[in-house]
C-alpha cells in the first residue's frame, strides 16, 4: 500500500514537471502591426535595408484575386441541389482562367447550405456543392493539386434570416484564394 502511494506521488510529480515551460510569457516581444510608426528609428533602419536589397516590397491588397469582386467568387445553388446553374458558368470560367494563370495558386472551395435539414445532411450537401465546383474547374483545365473542396454545411451563413431570399444567399460555394 505504501509503495503504491509513493509511485502515485512520483508519477504525479513527473507529470507536473513535464508540463512546465521555460518560456517567459511576460517578456514576449511586442510588434506594432497597425501601420503607425511606433519607433521611427526602427522604421528608417528597415527602409534603409530595403533600399539596399533587391527584394521588392509586398504591396498588401494588390493581388490578382482582389480584382475579382466577392460576388464573382460565389456560386449559388437551388434548394436541395448541387448542380451548377447555367448562369454561374461564366463565373466558374473566369475563376478557372485566374487560377490557371498562376500554377502556385491554391484555392479552397467552401460548400454551404441554408439552415433547413440536419447537420450531417447539410455537411454532405455542402461537400457535394464544393466538389461540383471543383470538378467544373478541373474540366476547365485547372490542376487538381491546386484545389481543395470543404464543407461548412449550415455553420457559416452569409446572411441571417428564415425567408427564402435569405436562405438562397446561404446556398452557395465560395471560391477562396490562398
Amino acid at each position: 500500500m505504501n509503495m503504491k502511494k509513493w509511485i502515485l506521488i512520483l508519477g504525479a510529480t513527473a507529470l507536473l514537471a513535464a508540463c512546465g515551460s521555460s518560456v517567459k510569457l511576460d517578456k514576449a516581444p511586442v510588434e506594432d502591426r497597425t501601420g503607425t510608426a511606433a519607433d521611427q528609428s526602427a522604421n528608417s533602419t528597415a527602409d534603409n535595408a530595403m533600399a539596399k536589397s533587391n527584394v521588392q516590397p509586398l504591396e498588401v491588397g494588390k493581388s490578382a484575386t482582389d480584382s475579382l469582386p466577392v460576388n464573382s467568387r460565389l456560386v449559388y445553388f437551388d434548394y436541395d441541389s448541387f448542380a451548377i446553374k447555367a448562369e454561374s458558368q461564366s463565373l466558374v470560367e473566369s475563376n478557372a482562367r485566374l487560377i490557371k494563370a498562376d500554377k502556385n495558386r491554391k484555392v479552397v472551395i467552401e460548400g454551404h447550405t441554408d439552415e433547413r435539414g440536419g447537420r450531417e445532411y447539410n455537411l454532405a450537401l455542402g461537400q457535394k456543392r464544393a466538389e461540383a465546383v471543383r470538378r467544373a474547374l478541373v474540366l476547365l483545365g485547372v490542376a487538381d493539386s491546386q484545389l481543395e473542396a470543404v464543407s461548412f454545411g449550415k455553420e457559416k451563413p452569409m446572411v441571417a434570416g428564415s425567408d427564402e431570399a435569405f436562405m438562397a444567399k446561404n446556398r452557395r460555394a465560395e471560391i477562396s484564394y490562398r
